[in-house]
């Protein structure tokens, strides 16, 4: 028998995992242009061809130092990483951000989601509480259950989804070890503003001296180069001291099946030297051991690309503009590739399931910790989204919109 952890998480499977794998049913049964999938972040635009010339490169060179050069590219490393790779991200971020990173402040990881972990395993005891801001990614809850940690959420303001920041004040607990922020943000598309930055540090600071302890921002950015409309790319370190920032390729560079990321952490947080060497080790004793080593040495060479924006943004655009003018209530996203629509009625799931009659795979937003909600990923082809518009025509009539 499976354990009780593994029983709960089976009751659990993520919704957005099962509504794709839907839509591949649903593509072999009435064909691939037939269906419109809009349910997984799966990254329309190729990897930059920088990335593809990269590998080929660094192979070349592999192979023209013979069994050496294989050995060096495909074999062990430090378990933090290439130590010339996180230079190379360290002396990036310095440049864009005013960071003060060197390569002991990066760790290699396998994708955010590894990243995600390696940080809770090295600063959750059970019992611990984790604050997230509805909508949330699902897999959160996953995240802090690995390490007997409770999930806390904390509402939007439902007209701009911003935080409900007295809300937030009000969840933090003697027990509360960290806050995770999502900006962009999936699955809403919006951005948290500077101020609200702010605004949530000097939170953090009050409730550190409250209950004397350290309570960790940890910044989940996957979709930090995904701005639309005049938005700056941000780096939530310069707000508050003990930020933990967990970083992925995945999106940035299209490559999500490769696994390929980072975790930044500033000499300024508190108890620096045990955090790092700490995630060091979580990434050996969850399995990982080391971030994938060909995937390593080429992002190193390609921190200056950037995957295809201006595709995703003539999405958002096409997208936003067809649903609002058919009477559908949407947020207008400013960064990341998803859109975020209000449920015609009350019970998303029957919007959901009304969906699927005109072949339309949306994602509940219960998934995301908000029902009433259905969430967009838009990271699709520019003709799935305008031949997907008479479907949503037709959705639209059987709830009197228009």
């Amino acid at each position: 028998m499976v354990s009780k952890r593994i029983q709960k998480a089976l009751e659990g499977n993520s919704a957005i995992r099962a509504m794709f794998v839907e839509g591949k049913q649903m593509a072999e049964k009435y064909g691939v242009q037939n269906v419109y999938d809009f349910s997984l972040g799966n990254p329309a635009t190729p990897a930059p061809a920088a990335l593809n010339d990269a590998i080929r490169e660094l192979l070349d060179e592999a192979d023209a130092k013979g069994d050496a050069g294989s050995l060096e590219l495909h074999g062990y490393m430090e378990n933090s990483g290439y130590k010339d790779v996180r230079t190379a991200i360290a002396e990036n971020l310095n440049q864009r951000f005013g960071t003060e990173f060197d390569d002991h402040n990066i760790i290699m990881t396998v994708g955010a989601a590894g990243g995600l972990n390696i940080i809770f395993k090295t600063i959750l005891d059970p019992g611990d509480e984790v604050i997230v801001f509805a909508p949330f990614f699902g897999e959160y809850r996953q995240y802090a259950a690995n390490f007997d940690a409770a999930l806390v959420t904390v509402n939007p303001d439902l007209e701009t989804f911003q935080p409900d920041l007295a809300d937030f004040e009000a969840n933090i607990t003697e027990k509360t070890k960290a806050l995770i922020v999502n900006t962009p943000n999936n699955p809403t598309g919006v951005i948290y503003k500077p101020e609200t930055m702010r605004q949530i540090a000097a939170i953090l600071e009050k409730k550190q001296a409250e209950y004397g302890h350290d309570i960790y921002l940890v910044s989940d950015e996957p979709y930090r180069e995904l701005v639309y409309d005049g938005n700056q790319e941000d780096f939530l370190t310069k707000y508050y001291k003990n930020t933990l920032v967990g970083y992925s390729f995945s999106k940035s560079l299209s490559l999500p099946g490769e696994r390929i990321g980072y975790v930044a952490v500033p000499n300024e947080a508190a108890d620096a030297e045990d955090l790092i060497r700490g995630i060091e080790i979580s990434n050996r004793t969850l399995g990982f051991v080391n971030a994938p080593s060909l995937m390593q040495k080429a992002v190193a060479r390609c921190l200056e690309e950037k995957t295809d924006v201006a595709f995703y943004d003539e999405n958002r655009s096409m997208l936003y503009e067809g649903l609002t003018k058919l009477g559908f209530t949407c947020i207008k996203p400013e960064g990341a590739f998803y859109l975020w629509m209000k449920s015609p009625v009350e019970d998303e799931n029957e919007f959901v399931n009304e969906g699927k009659k005109f072949h339309l795979l949306l994602v509940k937003g219960g998934a995301f910790g908000c029902p009433g909600y259905v969430r967009l990923a838009y990271c699709v082809s520019h003709e799935t989204i305008k031949n997907a518009m008479p479907a949503f025509a037709k959705l639209a009539e059987v709830y009197g919109l228009g």
